[in-house]
């Protein structure tokens, strides 16, 4: 963006060929007002109608080596022209060259000299304001001055142009001419100033970044960035498949095994064998004189049998061994199954056998 500020022509010098040579604060750092306009011209961050916009202008921008530089040998024109002075209109607007830059204090001083004779009587008459015509890359964010005057726009990568006299500047009374300062900077002196400028500064914007593509170092340092941050979301991405690829090993191995799981539930036929198996071990023990307990399962109960009627023979048996053990020590023990009898309500069970029957009742009629 070409951007413009002020300073003030106070005690010029005049050379033995009538030319004018002064020494001047060009320049300072801190806070400059600015339009919304100016600024933010398509409005992109809200600043476009804003009457004034405070412009941070910092120590390492202003002071920048390149910047500074990048004055040195630029013309001095009477009032800004329309566009940049270039080669192909230098000999329209320029009435002067910027001959040296240091810096004085918090101002950055231009030693001066005036050429042309227009612009000499145009100082003579009181026409003593600079102002610095300058191309600036613009940052929004949030900035504060060195005094806390918060700013919404600071200026970076400051290039000199030209230096215009003009009626009123923006920079102020604080930026003129210092009494006892003469132009000393020889023409000598200053062409290898200009043959040593770095090039225009050529930026690109890279996922939102502006690389200044001309200094390679600062290029070099960007694209790292960018090339560590892609890295660290590629890793990040990684870690991400990663974990959704463990979770769903997990579901499907839930899944497999909840399928396992209701694949082996027993049907209520077996539940219904399985239970009827076992009375029939438990009745069998019980009709060889075992006791068995809620604690004991067929196993436990087969055991018990084997080992009352075997013994010692059977300490060394397997689970099959003592399974077949039962079998064939309860191999026609008659059992009485209960459950597969129905008795009438409040009627009593039997368990005599039939002549008993018969004399008890036939007992109890003769005491009547």
């Amino acid at each position: 963006m070409f951007m413009s500020d002020t300073l003030v022509l106070d005690a010029p010098r005049r050379t033995a060929d009538g030319y004018l040579a002064v020494r001047a604060k060009a320049a300072r750092t801190g806070v400059y007002q600015y339009a919304g306009h100016e600024v933010d011209p398509d409005n992109k961050h809200g600043l476009r109608d804003q009457a004034s916009v405070n412009v941070l202008r910092d120590d390492a921008d202003v002071f920048d080596k390149r910047s500074v530089h990048s004055f040195i040998g630029k013309p001095i024109t009477n009032d800004h022209p329309t566009q940049a002075v270039t080669a192909s209109n230098w000999k329209d607007h320029a009435g002067g060259v910027v001959m040296g830059a240091i810096r004085d204090g918090d101002h950055l001083a231009f030693d001066l000299l005036l050429t042309d004779a227009k612009a000499i009587a145009a100082v003579d008459a009181g026409k003593v304001e600079l102002s610095n015509g300058y191309t600036a890359n613009l940052a929004f964010g949030d900035f504060a001055a060195a005094d806390g005057t918060k700013c919404p726009v600071k200026q970076t990568s400051i290039l000199g142009n030209h230096v215009a006299l003009v009626d009123r500047g923006r920079a102020g009374s604080s930026c003129r001419i210092g009494d006892a300062a003469l132009c000393d900077t020889l023409p000598s002196n200053l062409f290898p100033t200009i043959h040593d400028q770095e090039k225009p500064v050529k930026t690109m914007l890279i996922d939102g970044l502006t690389v200044d593509m001309a200094n390679a170092d600062t290029a070099i340092a960007t694209v790292q960035t960018l090339r560590d941050a892609r890295d660290a979301a590629n890793a990040k991405v990684t870690t991400l498949e990663a974990a959704v690829a463990t979770k769903d090993a997990t579901i499907a191995t839930l899944t497999a095994d909840k399928a396992a799981l209701e694949a082996a539930k027993p049907t209520p036929a077996q539940l219904r064998d399985a239970a009827k198996q076992f009375g029939i071990v438990c009745d069998k023990a019980k009709a060889l004189g075992i006791t068995v307990t809620d604690a004991m399962d067929e196993a436990a109960i087969r055991k018990a049998v084997v080992d009352a009627k075997l013994g010692a023979t059977a300490a060394a048996y397997t689970a099959d061994q003592y399974a077949i053990a039962f079998d064939a020590l309860t191999n026609g023990v008659k059992i009485e199954d209960a459950r597969s009898t129905v008795h009438p309500i409040n009627m009593p069970t039997f368990t005599a056998d039939g002549a008993s029957i018969r004399d008890t009742i036939r007992a109890r009629r003769n005491a009547a």
